[in-house]
């Protein structure tokens, strides 16, 4: 496959949301060129901030994992999981509220991707795991980290070593997924709860997003110092003299907010 064959789509909708799309037949391996595009493609985003991201492999699955017919021994392994790493992180990394709408299977470097997620949305039929114990082999996108700390150290450790897959409503209840929905409403679930974010204040969201995420990977005390820096940043912004204004004007919930 060629590395010139666009493998990520991205739409910027009216409404605020950019929409990240694996397009790779048949079932959206993680291959080497779809994870340089996939980290360019959020980089973009990144760079140029839109108000949320919907993350999605499409209307048939999300993703079925890594390309396993690129494994080999272990600098290939050191090589694919540093784009691995590299994509993800930058997923993860986005200034804005990311939503991934997941249809059919969530697997292995799929269910990493969706693991670097703010919110997952999955199909009643979904189902998801990290099988990579079955081949012989260990996560390596991520899986051992994020997911413990998402669902805990044990039930992660349990998922990994069996390499079982979950369906939607057991992985509702662990923690794994955060919304289940009929097979049909996924996307346009997901597409509705990231257009109500993208009306938000947007800086805000940004500011909240790094706390939380850089608060959970330090110490309590430095987590508090954090917030407390960016507390104080928030306040120099357009939205919260409008949000502080209309609130004291008309009550809360009835701000227009401008994103800046």
């Amino acid at each position: 496959m060629a590395d010139t064959e666009t493998l990520v789509q991205v739409e910027r909708r009216d409404d605020g949301v950019a929409v990240v799309r694996l397009a790779r037949p048949k079932v959206n391996a993680l291959s080497r060129a779809l994870l340089t595009q996939l980290r360019d493609a959020a980089d973009a985003l990144t760079a140029d901030p839109p108000g949320a991201v919907v993350v999605t492999g499409g209307d048939r699955l999300f993703s079925a994992g890594a390309d396993i017919s690129e494994f080999g021994g272990p600098d290939e392994a050191r090589e694919i999981g540093g784009l691995f790493r590299d994509a993800l992180g930058a997923v993860a990394a986005l200034p804005r509220f990311t939503i991934a709408a997941i249809r059919g299977v969530a697997l292995g470097g799929g269910c990493e991707l969706a693991l670097a997620c703010d919110w997952r949305v999955a199909a009643a039929d979904a189902r998801l795991g990290q099988p990579e114990i079955l081949l012989g082999i260990i996560p390596g996108g991520g899986g051992t980290q994020r997911l413990a700390r998402l669902i805990g150290a044990a039930k992660a450790k349990e998922l990994i070593l069996t390499g079982r897959q979950v369906g939607a409503d057991e992985a509702l209840r662990i923690g794994l997924v955060d919304e289940v929905v009929e097979p049909g409403a996924v996307h346009d679930h997901a597409l509705a709860k990231a257009a109500g974010l993208a009306k938000g204040p947007l800086v805000a969201h940004a500011l909240a997003k790094r706390a939380v995420d850089e608060g959970l990977d330090t110490s309590l005390a430095y987590g508090l110092d954090l917030e407390q820096d960016l507390f104080a940043e928030v306040f120099a912004t357009d939205d919260a003299h409008t949000g502080v204004r209309s609130f004291l004007e008309h009550g809360p919930g009835s701000a227009t907010f401008q994103g800046r």
